[in-house]
């Protein structure tokens, strides 16, 4: 009996060793496979939205897919950009001038009424019939537009003049026409985003010119860490750096375009009502949030609103972010904003 009694209990200490032995197996494996399918992500870039577009994928070796992403991006180019001929926008712009009624695309109709609903948000101060007014303004050649055209452009600039109804685009006045340029990117990286996951891709990072998207979170269960760009410096140097996953960082500010005449500088977020750039004492707003075009039509119409205003509205919001950075280089920060922060 003690013979049987010995044989059991070696018997189920060797069974406790081999499952012991088998689940460690295992937890190799998977450990390595782990290290094999995520230590080399897969990365392209190029130039398309007039700025350095970069997809970086963590988890696939799929190279096509980056390329039909980034194609992806280039055909929403294609359609939203005013600058080319071929583009909706443009032929929306260059319609004849008894032409009221368009039909528009379901991308272009998305598009528009994202635009429009920032617009009627902040009240005009972020208005998307801004190109009359947009296209007078060369930060290239650094030239102040005269005050004669400037009002004429200001009088032609009022997002009430469109409306939609369906896939039905009316414009009430033949001096209105579209810039979206405020909310593109960051609605095309929602698209690329959406193509990538569709595609069963669940850690990555789409990064247009510095607005970045993140898909999920990194390899190894943490967030994705951003940082917040330092205006006037190098886009690797920043000013604070946010602890996110599935949320994009889309940041406005006046370092991004302008020209210095007569010690003044020019930036090129416009304000409608005067034709001028925005004088509040904002260098930059940078927004946090789930979808990317909330964060590009957010950056844009908080900075118009100004430090006050833009914070309120931030404040109501749910799952949104915000640092503004005032002239004097201090970061105002929202509600809520130290669950993201990464304090160093």
């Amino acid at each position: 009996m003690e013979i049987l009694t010995s044989m059991k209990k070696k018997y189920i200490v060797s069974c406790l060793c081999i499952s012991f032995l088998c689940i460690l197996t295992i937890l190799l494996f998977f450990r390595i496979q782990k290290k094999q399918v995520f230590a080399d992500p897969i990365t392209k870039s190029s130039f398309l939205l007039d700025t350095i577009v970069t997809v970086t994928i963590y988890d696939s070796d799929d190279m096509e897919l980056l390329e039909n992403c980034l194609s992806l991006c280039e055909e929403y180019e294609n359609l939203f950009s005013k600058t080319i001929d071929t583009s909706e926008i443009s032929e929306i712009n260059h319609r004849s001038s008894d032409t009221s009624k368009i039909t528009v695309s379901p991308d272009t109709k998305a598009l528009i009424e994202k635009g429009l609903y920032y617009s009627k948000l902040s009240d005009g101060a972020f208005d998307i019939t801004i190109e009359p007014l947009a296209a007078l303004w060369d930060y290239k050649e650094a030239q102040i537009p005269d005050a004669s055209s400037i009002q004429k452009a200001v009088a032609s600039v009022d997002y009430r003049n469109i409306s939609l109804s369906q896939d039905i685009l009316t414009i009430s006045s033949p001096d209105t026409h579209l810039d979206l340029g405020g909310i593109a990117k960051g609605f095309i990286a929602d698209k690329m985003k959406e193509f990538l996951v569709e595609h069963g891709v669940k850690s990555a990072i789409i990064n247009l010119g510095g607005n970045i998207l993140c898909i999920g979170q990194k390899p190894d269960g943490s967030p994705f860490r951003v940082g917040i760009q330092k205006p006037f410096q190098e886009r690797n140097e920043t000013v604070a750096t946010v602890a996110i996953q599935d949320m994009s960082v889309v940041s406005s500010g006046i370092y991004e375009r302008y020209f210095i005449k007569d010690d003044k500088l020019y930036h090129h977020i416009l304000n409608p009502k005067t034709g001028y750039p925005y004088e509040n004492n904002l260098i930059s707003v940078s927004i946090i949030s789930s979808l990317s075009v909330d964060g590009d039509g957010l950056s844009t119409t908080c900075f118009a609103l100004g430090l006050t205003k833009g914070m309120e509205l931030v404040n109501e919001l749910d799952g949104v972010y915000a640092v503004f950075i005032t002239d004097d280089n201090v970061l105002h920060y929202s509600d809520n904003f130290d669950e993201i922060l990464i304090k160093e």
